[in-house]
């Protein structure tokens, strides 16, 4: 068993606070994903996970085992940092072994785990070319092979695909997970790209200020937001946001934004009240002409099939709209909003935390 378990755990610095009390379990087996912004304590987690930082409390445990004060080289985990921290001196066949070279393994094991790991990674033609050649692509392959030659507990991957440019970026999330299907291992994946947490996580924690914010699958953690953060968060371009102030009661079926009555999630308990914040996705937006709530027009991003369109609304919000290309907009043209009702949450501005959306309702109570 490779399941790992994260209690209360709390890193405190000098100057400040890096991780506040984080509980979580990462299952057997998993691809789990630390998300967040620069500065939000994910790989500070990432280093007390891996041994790399000792918590100034809580408890870390690894297959049941309570791992929190061993050090590194005795917890049975393969880091991979962002940087490739690989030997220049040595080709890629020396590289990927040096791990197992080191802990004096058989050479025969030793070439048959090297070699699995390059037929797995497809860099077999690499295995006698010296590292310092390669493409930043095929050095990162050349950490990767270094990492699962070791057949460890769990993996651990500090943005392992920040160096690489956009396009290549995008292949290896696709390898990366094809990666861990095959060999099924835990796998703790630190990033602040949430398209790669989205396409490639099982369970996302998603962190801010040293503080896990939501933790669930991609679909829910994007459907259902547990906080205006991570609605901000997760998303391109991200959730709306309606102020508006009001009082919404179980039973109501719409409030008022302005002179229009906005159809939203029905609450079966629960009142909300005061400075509240309507959210909505782009892509849950529509432009009718004949809604009263009324808006224009500012700018239409064309992007192939789809447009992202820019408005703002007469209380002086601007929202963005996902249409289909198709639809004919001009800037400075007079429409009106609907929005997706069943799609929408509820916030309060003050806290930011949700109070609830239809699709949360469905969850619970369907």
């Amino acid at each position: 068993m490779a399941e790992i378990r994260v209690e209360k755990l709390h890193k405190a610095f000098t100057d400040f606070v890096a991780v506040r009390g984080s509980t979580f379990t990462v299952p057997d087996g998993d691809f789990f994903c630390l998300l967040g912004p620069s500065g939000c304590g994910k790989t500070t987690t990432l280093r007390m996970i891996a041994g790399l930082e000792l918590p100034t409390s809580g408890r870390i445990l690894l297959g049941g085992e309570d791992v929190t004060f061993k050090q590194a080289s005795q917890r049975d985990i393969a880091f991979v940092f962002q940087l490739f921290a690989l030997y220049p001196h040595m080709n890629v066949r020396a590289n990927i072994s040096y791990p197992l070279r080191n802990q004096g393994m058989p050479g025969e094991e030793v070439r048959k785990r090297v070699e699995e790991a390059a037929r797995i990674l497809r860099i077999t033609h690499l295995l006698d070319r010296s590292v310092s050649g390669l493409s930043s692509g095929d050095r990162q392959r050349v950490a990767l092979g270094r990492a699962i030659v070791r057949e460890p507990l769990a993996f651990m991957l500090d943005e392992p695909l920040g160096a690489l440019d956009a396009e290549f970026r995008e292949v290896m999330c696709g390898e990366l997970r094809a990666l861990h299907d095959r060999l099924r291992a835990t796998t703790v994946y630190v990033t602040h790209d949430q398209l790669e947490a989205m396409s490639m996580a099982d369970t996302i924690a998603l962190m801010n200020n040293g503080v896990v914010e939501q933790l669930g699958p991609p679909q829910e953690i994007y459907d259902r937001p547990a906080s205006v953060f991570v609605a901000d968060f997760v998303g391109s371009p991200p959730m709306n946001f309606i102020p508006f102030h009001g009082r919404v009661a179980p039973g109501d079926k719409s409030v008022r934004i302005g002179e229009a009555a906005v159809a939203v999630p029905e609450a079966r308990e629960g009142i909300a009240e005061g400075e509240l914040l309507l959210g909505a996705r782009p892509e849950h937006v529509q432009l009718s002409a004949s809604s009263p709530l009324r808006a224009s027009v500012i700018d239409a991003e064309y992007l192939g099939t789809t447009q992202i369109v820019t408005v703002s609304t007469a209380q002086g919000t601007t929202l963005k709209a996902r249409l289909s290309s198709e639809v004919a907009v001009r800037p400075g043209e007079h429409t009106g909003l609907v929005f997706h009702p069943k799609k929408l949450s509820l916030f309060e501005k003050k806290s930011g935390r949700a109070l609830r959306s239809a699709l949360h309702d469905e969850a619970a109570h369907g």
